[in-house]
């Protein structure tokens, strides 16, 4: 597969925290305690943004307009501890993406992964993650880049640059959510929406288990990072190495993104 490059990985719900549920539950424990619940559906709105963009959002979807800075930064400086907090709870990497490394390692294919954490939260989750398989190239997070994080593409670039990989055509954004998608495409790579394990499914292994419509579930997920833009669609991140396959064989052809 000379003709991929690299693969930029998000993180939550991509390739460690099965359903994305780390940022959810905390999220919601933040505007509980600030006396405005927010549904779950309302928390996973915007997932794949920067936090403090992420908290700023979901204000203003309930006020109508953009939240003063100053509450915006008290809701997010209680975000971060509970954040911390549950973390390594959620640190666990979903089955199926260490083998997948392995084999991106063998083929001569760099890794990297950008996430909308910050920079302490993405150490603890790598230093969780790099025992149980998933050890990256490079990791970067909103703090690294002046522009800010998704959707807009610097994260992506500046893994381009810190791998030393060009052009960006020849490599492939994976992540779960809409943002990580317009990130990838805003960045000019190929994009595989994951959905199974993701944000849009937002389930946990034994409850997408117990799932009695795991169609329907899949195709509304589907849709939405279909409508998001992505080119190719996996259940898992375990299960893109055929998709990788796919778009070596288009680039061949001379296809682009």
């Amino acid at each position: 597969m000379k003709h991929v490059t690299a693969v930029v990985f998000d993180l939550a719900g991509t390739v460690v925290d099965h359903g994305s549920r780390a940022p959810v539950a905390t999220l919601q424990s933040v505007f509980e305690a600030a006396g405005i619940p927010v549904s779950i559906e309302e928390a996973r709105a915007d997932m794949g943004i920067a936090k403090r963009e992420h908290i700023a959002a979901i204000l203003s979807r309930r006020l109508g307009h953009r939240a003063p800075d100053s509450e915006i930064d008290r809701l997010y400086a209680d975000f971060i501890p509970r954040q911390f907090s549950c973390l390594r709870q959620y640190s666990d990497v979903i089955e199926g993406v260490p083998e997948l490394m392995a084999q991106l390692k063998t083929r001569g294919i760099l890794a990297a992964s950008t996430t909308g954490y910050t920079r302490p939260m993405l150490e603890v989750l790598l230093e969780h993650a790099g025992p149980q398989g998933f050890q990256p190239d490079i990791a970067l997070c909103p703090d690294d880049v002046p522009g800010g994080g998704r959707p807009a593409p610097w994260m992506c670039y500046l893994a381009a640059i810190c791998l030393k990989v060009s052009p960006l055509w020849s490599m492939v954004k994976i992540g779960d959510t809409q943002n990580d998608i317009v990130e990838g495409r805003n960045a000019g790579m190929w994009t595989i929406g994951i959905t199974r394990t993701g944000n849009e499914v937002g389930l946990t292994a034994a409850e997408w288990e117990a799932l009695p419509d795991k169609a329907g579930v899949l195709e509304r997920a589907g849709m939405r990072l279909r409508n998001a833009g992505a080119h190719y669609l996996a259940g898992s991140a375990a299960e893109c190495l055929p998709l990788l396959e796919d778009i070596e064989q288009r680039l061949a052809a001379g296809e682009r993104p």
